[in-house]
């Protein structure tokens, strides 16, 4: 940890704090419901809509929808991390893919493929191709915890699952944790430091990890952390960061809200999904007793049919698409208060070694000894990184959300546009059968 990253953090044109915590959209406001301005807090409740329509007409195919809302990077790039990396600039490109399952003996498990390409001198070879499995991952993620404290680590996926009720060898599953896997590489090779731990690069280009030497240094560590403040309590955290522990606060509450609302939506979609199939069998069956009926009883049956899969579709985007987005969030915020919590015991150190140097200079006139002055810069460092990293994380995060709701947006519309087209061409039919009918009455 450097001492000079402060100062280089702090000039580097950073927006204040009181600026980053603001909404900067409509769509955040209604996820967060709070403002907080120098420790004081507005609540309102937050609503699904802004009431401000973006176009009154329907779009005329599900790809308008997103047309009319994509992103525009060019009025948006004022609000974007200072220290993003453009595509063209980049020099660390990995990808998670590829999972595989692995059957032996003693275990089973899914190991994924992590390509890297590069042009970094610190890396030996332009690309890099091997295996790694979820614990792979999980050893990575402690080693920078435990190597750049002061900064905001992205979260992996949970590793356990409910037994009996997800299957972690399924397909959905697997890939649901392969996208999240790579998104957690993609943050993290993207970030200005951690991209540059040689923990990363290990995780990288080593085929294998000396992961038990690494978790016994963590332990020693994280005892060494837990008891740094020596007891002290913590006067008075400073007011922007007392800001950002609300606004988390309230974020996960929505997020927590939105989360459980879904779930109940998913499962009420599956129980009315199964008696809309039994439905649709109901009149394919009744065909057989009603050859006058045919074709008005298959084109309904065929029209139910289409509107289940539309259905299922639509289920199989917001378990797969949106759900994820939401859950990875709440542990993000899990993550954010991970290191608030270690600034607050950090600057608990300060002030009391503080105290204690100016009480012995009172007595005995002794100078202020160094270890008070590096608390202080370890301080300064983690409030000037933990501000570069809230930064960005919200600029990551109006960029997920607004791409999550657009899609969300979207699914909704090709599965009410599938639904409408069904059932138009069942009216298309019976008008033709009745025409045909009129035709053979009249000859």
């Amino acid at each position: 940890m450097s001492v000079g990253a402060p100062r280089r953090l702090a000039s580097s044109g950073q927006k204040p704090i009181t600026e980053i915590l603001h909404p900067l959209s409509a769509a955040e406001d209604q996820l967060s419901g709070t403002v907080s301005v120098g420790g004081d807090k507005s609540t309102q409740e937050a609503g699904l809509t802004n009431g401000t329509p973006v176009e009154t007409s329907s779009p005329a195919s599900t790809s308008s929808l997103f047309n009319r809302l994509q992103l525009d990077d060019d009025l948006e790039a004022d609000v974007r991390d200072p220290y993003a990396e453009t595509t063209e600039t980049r020099d660390l490109f990995v990808t998670v893919d590829d999972p595989k399952k692995h059957v032996s003996t003693m275990e089973t498990y899914i190991t994924y493929r992590v390509s890297t390409k590069t042009s970094r001198v610190e890396f030996d070879l332009p690309d890099y191709c091997l295996r790694r499995r979820y614990q792979d991952f999980d050893w990575l993620r402690m080693k920078l915890e435990d190597s750049q404290p002061t900064h905001l680590i992205p979260p992996l996926p949970e590793k356990f699952v409910m037994k009996g009720v997800v299957d972690r060898f399924s397909e959905e599953f697997v890939e649901t944790r392969m996208k999240a896997l790579d998104k957690f590489l993609k943050r993290v090779s993207d970030h200005p430091v951690l991209s540059f731990n040689p923990h990363l690069n290990t995780f990288l280009t080593a085929k294998d990890l000396n992961k038990r030497q690494g978790l016994a240094l963590l332990t020693k560590v994280g005892e060494s952390v837990k008891h740094a403040a020596g007891g002290y309590k913590l006067r008075a955290r400073p007011a922007e960061f007392c800001a950002m522990g609300e606004y988390l606060d309230t974020f996960n509450q929505k997020l927590g809200t939105i989360d459980r609302i879904a779930q109940r939506i998913l499962k009420e979609q599956s129980e009315y999904l199964t008696e809309l199939r039994e439905y649709g069998t109901v009149y394919s069956s009744w065909v057989g007793s009603e050859e006058e009926l045919r074709r008005p009883l298959e084109g309904v049956s065929g029209s139910v049919t289409s509107c289940c899969g539309a259905l299922e579709d639509l289920g199989e985007g917001m378990s797969q698409d949106f759900l994820p987005v939401l859950r990875e969030y709440v542990l993000y915020v899990e993550s954010m208060k991970n290191v608030l919590r270690k600034r607050d015991q950090s600057q608990a150190e300060y002030e009391g070694r503080l105290e204690a140097a100016i009480i012995r200079k009172q007595e005995d006139r002794t100078p202020m000894p160094v270890e008070v002055e590096k608390c202080q810069d370890k301080v300064e460092c983690f409030n000037a990184d933990l501000k570069a990293d809230w930064e960005r994380w919200q600029s990551n995060k109006r960029q997920d959300f607004k791409q999550l709701l657009t899609g969300m947006a979207d699914k909704n519309v090709n599965h009410y546009e599938k639904c409408q087209a069904a059932w138009e061409s069942l009216i298309t039919l019976l008008q033709d059968k009745q025409t045909e009918d009129k035709t053979s009455e009249t000859n």
